[in-house]
């Protein structure tokens, strides 16, 4: 098997798996959480401090949660970019969409999340295989977005 024939086979199992993972995280934002039901007794009343880090996420995601669209419109960004990517015809662009998303998923973990090493790594390689999905297709965005008119149509009439 060739190299580019590796590349373009690796670059649509990166699709495929991105592509399925935000369809599934879309879809979550739809679920409704489950009630929690909170007992009480007189006797063994602990508070326990949440560590900042918690407290600024809850902060965050609740406030997302809150405005009543916006949650339900990154559900929506998420399946469709998904989507888009299990497509694979229309996958380039499901990419560029994502961009935004893959950048701020990251960037939340690497600031508000737990430090965790491994999930930092997890969210990076997210980024980076979005990316990695547009530089295998940069030469298609190079013609739509860096080309003079008269190139452009020349390529159309091609």
């Amino acid at each position: 098997m060739g190299s580019s024939k590796g590349i373009k086979y690796l670059i649509i199992a990166i699709r495929l798996a991105l592509g399925l993972l935000f369809v599934y995280a879309g879809i979550k934002k739809f679920e409704k959480a489950p009630e929690k039901i909170v007992i009480e007794t007189e006797q063994n009343v602990e508070v326990k401090e949440l560590p900042e880090n918690v407290v600024k996420i809850k902060a965050y995601i609740g406030g997302l949660k809150q405005t009543e669209y916006f949650w339900p419109m990154l559900g929506i960004a998420e399946v469709l970019c998904g989507l888009l990517l299990l497509s694979q015809v229309y996958a380039l662009l499901g990419a560029v969409m994502l961009v935004p998303l893959t950048l701020n998923i990251f960037l939340f973990e690497l600031y508000l999340g737990s430090g965790d090493v491994m999930e930092i790594i997890t969210h990076a390689l997210y980024l980076l295989a979005n990316l990695a999905i547009i530089a295998y297709g940069y030469p298609r965005l190079k013609l739509a977005f860096l080309t003079t008119e008269k190139q452009f149509i020349n390529s159309i009439n091609q």
